[in-house]
């Protein structure tokens, strides 16, 4: 089965190695892994034809893939990467089995009070709004309810754990707690094999 590993870790100092250690631990668990960080573009015209042609090439590599585990992590605020959220929607869209991780345990709910800097508070209806007006999701789920929404659908499971600040994308506990339950309901009897 052909899973495919999205996530912001393309944009670390140290993409590769991270990238190589998930890639490492997909085959350990008897999954065939496929990475957006393995794609070759050719060189294009301008910068935006380079972006969508990387954007063509992820596609083309969705399409290959049985699965998705995705890296929900917040990636350069409250939330997880918002490319990475589009691959979520597009493989849920295919109908794939989807599974994420985090490593950060708090809900959506306590990361956004944290951003209202605590000045969240109920409205006359009783429905929670943040200090500008806006009302706030408070589901008692990891991430925006409708990815947590679209992995419950499609029989996966969204794994939080809470990561040392400088490690956010670099431990990779959480996936390989991802990766065994993907392995235990979408391969019959699957133990990770030893590493050699």
């Amino acid at each position: 089965m052909r899973v495919y590993l999205a996530g912001p870790e393309v944009f670390l100092p140290n993409a590769r190695e991270v990238l190589d250690a998930k890639i490492e631990l997909t085959r350990r668990y008897g999954f065939i892994p496929v990475s957006p960080g393995d794609l070759e573009i050719p060189a294009q015209p301008t910068k935006r034809d380079f972006g969508l042609a990387i954007s063509a090439v992820n596609e083309k590599l969705m399409l290959s893939a049985d699965a998705i585990i995705a890296n929900l992590t917040p990636f350069r605020g409250i939330a997880a990467d918002t490319g990475t959220v589009y691959e979520l929607g597009f493989m849920c869209a295919r109908g794939c089995p989807a599974f994420a991780f985090s490593n950060v345990a708090q809900s959506h709910f306590e990361r956004l009070q944290v951003y209202y800097g605590g000045k969240v508070a109920d409205d006359a209806e009783g429905r929670p709004r943040g200090s500008d007006g806006l009302a706030v999701e408070d589901f008692d789920m990891a991430e925006n309810l409708m990815l947590d929404g679209g992995i419950e659908a499609r029989g996966g499971a969204f794994v939080t754990r809470s990561a040392a600040p400088g490690k956010l994308f670099e431990d990779l506990a959480a996936f390989e707690e991802c990766l065994g339950i993907a392995a235990g309901r979408l391969l019959q009897g699957s133990k990770p094999s030893s590493s050699s």
